[in-house]
């Protein structure tokens, strides 16, 4: 006899996991004893601030919840909690006196309520998001799931390690053409580990001014830059460096990151547009609030000196920045040949193996890593699941994709795996490569 069964959404229908989690899910169907090193998601292994850590040691004896009463928050989040957002980005030499914060679960759920803001309805092609390809690819998911249009340039891994930026003149066509409503800069990039000096992001900031753009900044990972520059922000241009750029100012924060705090989903959605502020929080009603717990453990910060946290900064900057150098050279001498970008911010290398492999495809060779790769390595069966990079590109069916032949690690295994991964990855790659 035959059941008829609900038939799913078309989008349910169509949807596949995240280019950062399918390694890791695919890893999880493997029945034979190999251990993984997770690189494929920025997932943090180091411990958080010592003052979140405080707080969240004494959650049952000190503070709101000694009572076992965990109450929601208002919508727009403890004072506390954006309080400290605000003084993070005050530490980093930044105003921040007419700056409007919220509360989000994460960064991811700032993303959302921010693509609700300022692209056009659901289904149309109006207003889209503008980003710079290679992108984060929560972007576009978000944005899919919101039904919203998703518009892109897109830079270049050149041979040596850098990746190339449109020209201006290139930007502003696609901007007269698409209209989008904003562009989504990442000054300490995801996935590509690119820095956007202070002239850089003047430039892209005159672009959204005069094109009347919001212009949203994801600054994840701001103050992890490994050159020799003061930190950057959305937060550091003003009406005096671009006209016409304040009250279109907004920013994407985290706990996830600089402060080693993935599992917290603490964020927060920072504008210095009253309306958007008042908006955001309007539709966020819905949700009720965010985690409290995470809130208050984040809160601590509003109470740290800005000279603690800055040593704070440096002490996270050392620590990635061995780690990148580290990579970057063994893995060149490793496989000749493989292009590996320039290690300059955030918590990613790209790698392409362009130059050095035929007929190659990263999601084939991640999936190879996850289900079946394996390598011995000083007694250790282990094999490394790792990014492909074909999903950070906002490309039509049968366009090239410089992602075929990429894929982004993130730095967050502990050191001593770290220098484990690129022998792990030369033998793997040689293991495909041989198929």
């Amino acid at each position: 006899m035959l059941i008829n069964m609900p038939k799913l959404s078309v989008h349910f229908e169509s949807v596949k996991p995240s280019d950062i989690r399918l390694a890791q899910i695919e890893y999880m169907t493997r029945t034979d004893d190999v251990k993984e090193i997770n690189i494929a998601i920025g997932n943090v292994s180091l411990p958080m601030y010592p003052a979140m850590q405080a707080r969240l040691k004494t959650l049952a004896t000190v503070g709101p919840f000694k009572d076992g009463v965990v109450k929601y928050s208002a919508t727009v989040g403890y004072k506390e909690t954006n309080d400290a957002f605000l003084n993070i980005i005050a530490s980093s030499g930044f105003q921040t006196d007419k700056l409007f914060s919220q509360i989000t679960d994460g960064g991811s759920q700032a993303m959302e309520l921010a693509i609700l803001g300022v692209c056009g309805p659901a289904g149309t092609d109006d207003s889209p998001l503008l980003l710079i390809d290679a992108a984060y690819t929560n972007y576009s998911a978000l944005a899919q799931r919101l039904g919203r249009k998703i518009i892109s340039v897109k830079r270049h891994l050149e041979e040596h390690g850098k990746f190339s930026l449109p020209e201006v003149t290139e930007i502003e066509q696609i901007i007269k053409k698409h209209k989008p409503g904003a562009m989504v800069i990442i000054p300490y990039d995801n996935p590509t580990g690119q820095f956007y000096d202070r002239e850089t992001f003047i430039k892209l900031a005159k672009v959204c001014a005069d094109n009347d753009l919001w212009i949203i900044s994801d600054e994840a990972y701001r103050e992890l830059h490994y050159v020799d520059h003061d930190p950057t922000s959305i937060w550091g241009i003003t009406n005096d460096d671009v006209n016409n750029i304040e009250g279109r100012r907004i920013s994407i924060e985290t706990a996830s990151k600089v402060w080693n705090a993935c599992g917290l989903r603490i964020g927060a959605l920072v504008t210095d547009n009253k309306d958007f502020h008042e908006k955001a929080v309007a539709e966020n009603t819905a949700n009720l609030c965010s985690n409290v717990i995470g809130q208050y453990i984040f809160g601590a910060l509003a109470h740290e000196s800005h000279d603690d946290l800055r040593k704070w900064y440096d002490s996270q900057r050392r620590y990635y920045r061995m780690m990148l150098v580290e990579f970057c050279r063994e893995i060149k001498q490793l496989l000749p040949g493989i292009i590996v970008s320039s290690p300059d911010a955030s918590i990613y290398s790209v790698i392409d193996v362009r130059n050095i492999a035929k007929d190659f495809d990263s999601l084939d060779f991640v999936l190879f890593c996850a289900q079946t790769g394996k390598v011995n390595i000083d007694n250790r069966t282990e094999t490394l699941l790792v990014s492909p990079m074909k999903g950070f590109y906002n490309v039509k069916e049968g366009e090239h994709n410089p992602g075929k032949t990429q894929m982004r690690l993130a730095y967050v295994a502990v050191p001593e795996e770290m220098k484990r991964v690129p022998k792990l990855f030369a033998e793997l790659f040689n293991q495909y490569n041989s198929k």
